[in-house]
């Protein structure tokens, strides 16, 4: 599929990046109210509509290379972090004048939980055309794809391996009309009952190797995800550092108890429940460990995870 670029302007430097499939496709029919209230509040801007998956990433990197200013990203978490990788690609030449906005309308859409941007349209305009500008952490992940092959990503909120993984491949592969939180506790639930616990060996930073049995581990910079679970209830976006959630060895049982545990942020009060923080992580299994990353479902373990400081500007309420 070939994606669309209407252009505004031509000398204009702000460029909008839409995915009209976010929101299970109710991104597409509200763009026309966004764009003409975007327009209204902040002037002419280049257009950029996608159409299949990786699209943000490609115009996102080309907008760099056009010299755009501020990128504004239309969609959820997978859109924003396709809009991270291509800006990231130029990692070794990033410009530090160059800033992220997000009108959020995704099925999760968990990064706003953690920083200040609001769920509704108005909102999140009027808070770009503010320019309150913050600097936050990016993680970073070298893994395999489906392919076999090494890959690098980033992530801006979540990435997690083992029962994450499951979920978040059913949740892409199925219906999302009844909304995020019944999409990911469908998943959750199916998802316990047909996967078991892996083994991992885990590193982090200078440490010794460990060896855990896992029903799931998350690499948060940002607090939630998988539609509302507070995994990492102290994670900071901007502290240098990244907060790890494992989730060890569990009975069925116990899983099933402690699952409310994963919304009200007392996860850490569950037994077989360890968090620790680093700056990077290194795992492996013997098994294969499917990863979330930002809600995609790109690849498997091996995964070595570090976090890149202060490597984004996001526009955010004050």
């Amino acid at each position: 599929m070939v994606a669309k670029e209407q252009t505004n302007m031509s000398s204009s430097k702000t460029a909008f990046i839409v995915n009209p499939n976010a929101g299970n496709g109710s991104t597409g029919t509200k763009w026309p109210f966004i764009k003409t209230l975007a327009e209204n509040r902040l002037g002419s801007f280049m257009t950029h509509i996608t159409a299949g998956p990786g699209d943000a990433t490609v115009f996102a990197k080309d907008a760099v290379s056009k010299g755009i200013f501020l990128i504004v990203c239309v969609g959820g978490d997978g859109t924003l972090n396709e809009v991270v990788n291509g800006l990231m690609e130029h990692e070794e030449s990033f410009r530090a004048d160059l800033t992220i906005g997000f009108i959020p309308n995704g099925t999760g859409c968990d990064f706003i939980r953690t920083v200040a941007i609001p769920r509704n349209i108005n909102e999140a305009i009027d808070i770009i055309a503010a320019r309150n500008v913050r600097s936050i952490d990016l993680g970073r992940l070298v893994f395999r794809d489906h392919k076999g092959s090494e890959c690098r990503r980033y992530f801006h909120n979540i990435a997690s391996f083992g029962l994450g993984g499951e979920v978040a491949q059913r949740v892409n592969n199925t219906t999302k009309l009844f909304g995020p939180f019944f999409s990911f506790i469908r998943a959750t639930l199916i998802s316990i009952f047909l996967y078991g616990k892996k083994q991992i060996y885990l590193k982090i930073d200078n440490g010794n190797q460990q060896m855990y049995s896992i029903w799931n581990v998350a690499v948060a910079n940002g607090r939630y995800h998988g539609g509302g679970m507070l995994v990492a209830p102290d994670a900071s976006v901007d502290d240098g550092l990244l907060n790890i959630t494992l989730i060890g060895d569990l009975s069925l049982a116990g899983l099933f108890i402690h699952l409310p545990k994963l919304y009200n942020g007392k996860i850490k009060q569950v037994d077989k429940v360890i968090t620790f923080t680093g700056k990077r992580i290194e795992v492996t299994s013997d098994q294969r460990v499917l990863l979330d990353v930002d809600g995609e479902q790109p690849g498997t373990l091996p995964v070595v995870i570090d976090v890149v400081p202060k490597a984004l500007n996001i526009i955010t309420a004050k």
